[in-house]
C-alpha cells in the first residue's frame, strides 16, 4: 500500500508540472512548470499532515470552512454593491474576506471537532477503529519508563494520549523540593521526550479536563470513559478502581510479572542507601524506576553508595521488590540468609546481627 501511495503522488506531481508547462499560466513554460511542481509539493505535504487528523477533526474543519465561505459570500455581495468604493478595492476586500472567513472557519472547526457526537448519525461516521485503539498514559507508568521500551519494540500500537493534567502533575513532581521526587519527575519528562522522538508512535496531548473532579486518578477514569480508551498504568489501586468503573486497563506490572525479571539472584548492583529499613539494621535504596531495594546490615551506610549482591526478587502486580546483602558479606557468608518468595517475602533467621526473618504477617514496607 505504501508503494502505491508513492506512485500516485508522483503521477499527481507529474500531471501538475505538465499542465503548467502546456497551459503557461505565468507566460514562460519552464517557470510555469516549476510553479506547478511547487503547488504539487505543497498539496502532498498538506495531505501527509491531514492524514494524522481524526475523523471528528476532519468533519469539524470541513463544516467550519464551508460556513466561513458562505458567510464571506454574503458579506462580499454587500461590499460589491457599494458603488462609491472603487472596483479594484471591492474585489480585493471580497477576496481577502473569503480567505479570512475560510481560514477562521477551518481552524475553529478543527479545534472544536472533538465535541461532535458521531454516534448520533446512526454509526455511519463512527470512528470505531481509532476509539478502540486509544491508550491513556498515567503518571506512574511514564515515570516507570518501561513503557518506552515496550513501545520501541513495536508491541504498543494505536494512539497514545497524554492528558494535560498529567503533564501538570509531572511538572509539579519535577519541581518538588524533595530530591527523590524531583528525580522521578525529571525522569518522567525524559521518558515523554523519548516517546515523542519515536516516529512510529502517534502521541497526542489533549486539553480535556474535569474541573469538578479533584483526584487525578478519577480524572483518568472519566477521560477513559469519554474517549472509550484504555488506561496504561502500573498503579495497583488505579487498576482496581478502573475495573470497577468499567474502564479497561493495561498494567505494566502484570506484563512484567509474565516475563523474566531484569535482576536475577546473584547479580551485583550498586545502589544508594537512602534511609533505614523497617527491620533491624536494614537499609533501603531505590532504583531509577522507583523499585525498592532492601539491603541487610546496611544501616551504617545511609547516605552512601554500596555494592550489593541480589539474593531474591519479589514481583507482584503491585510492583517489584529486590532483596540483597552487602557484596563483602555475600562473599563471606556464602548462601546463608537466602530469600524466598512464596506469597510474601521470607528470609531465614540467623544468629547474631545477621539477616532478620520477615514473617508473613509483617511484610517489608517503606518506613
Amino acid at each position: 500500500m505504501h508503494g502505491d501511495v508513492i506512485i500516485i503522488r508522483l503521477i499527481f506531481t507529474a500531471i501538475l508540472i505538465s499542465a503548467g508547462y502546456v497551459l503557461r499560466p505565468v507566460g514562460d513554460p519552464w517557470i510555469s512548470a516549476a510553479v506547478g511542481g511547487l503547488i504539487a509539493i505543497a498539496i502532498v505535504l498538506f495531505e501527509l499532515r491531514i492524514r494524522r487528523a481524526t475523523l471528528k477533526t476532519l468533519i469539524g474543519a470541513a463544516a467550519g470552512s464551508i460556513m466561513g465561505i458562505i458567510g464571506a459570500y454574503l458579506i462580499g455581495s454587500l461590499i460589491m454593491r457599494q458603488e462609491s468604493v472603487p472596483h479594484e478595492a471591492r474585489t480585493f476586500l471580497t477576496l481577502a474576506l473569503v480567505f479570512f472567513m475560510a481560514y477562521v472557519g477551518l481552524m475553529v472547526g478543527a479545534a472544536k471537532g472533538d465535541y461532535l457526537e458521531l454516534s448520533a448519525l446512526g454509526g455511519i461516521f463512527t470512528d470505531k477503529a481509532s476509539r478502540r485503539d486509544l491508550k491513556i498514559l498515567d503518571t506512574s507508568v511514564i515515570i516507570d519508563g518501561r513503557i518506552a521500551d515496550v513501545a520501541e519494540t513495536g508491541f504498543l500500537t494505536g494512539t497514545l494520549i497524554i492528558p494535560q493534567f498529567i503533564l501538570r502533575e509531572l511538572q509539579q513532581v519535577a519541581d518538588s523540593p524533595d530530591s527523590s521526587k524531583r528525580q522521578r519527575g525529571r525522569r518522567g519528562l525524559d521518558m515523554l521526550n523519548r516517546l515523542q522522538n519515536n516516529n512510529s508512535l502517534d502521541i497526542q496531548i489533549v486539553e480535556t479536563d474535569f474541573p469538578s473532579v479533584r483526584e487525578v486518578d478519577l480524572k483518568l477514569i472519566e477521560l477513559g470513559k469519554q474517549l472509550d480508551a484504555v488506561i496504561v498504568t502500573n498503579d495497583f489501586n488505579l487498576n482496581k478502581v478502573s475495573q470497577l468503573r468499567g474502564v479497561s486497563v493495561l498494567n505494566i506490572n502484570e506484563l512484567a510479572n509474565a516475563l523474566k525479571p531484569v535482576v536475577l539472584p546473584g547479580e551485583a548492583m550498586r545502589v544508594f542507601i537512602l534511609k533505614e529499613g523497617k527491620e533491624y539494621n536494614q537499609g533501603v535504596a531505590y532504583l531509577d524506576d522507583g523499585t525498592m531495594v532492601v539491603v541487610d546490615n546496611a544501616r551504617r551506610l545511609i547516605g552512601k553508595n554500596a555494592d550489593i549482591a541480589v539474593t531474591s526478587v519479589l514481583q507482584t502486580t503491585a510492583g517489584k521488590m529486590i532483596f540483597g546483602r552487602l557484596w563483602e558479606e555475600s562473599d563471606n557468608s556464602g548462601t546463608n540468609g537466602e530469600h524466598r518468595a512464596n506469597g510474601s517475602a521470607r528470609r531465614q533467621a540467623l544468629s547474631g546481627p545477621g539477616p532478620v526473618r520477615i514473617t508473613d504477617s509483617e511484610p517489608v514496607t517503606e518506613s
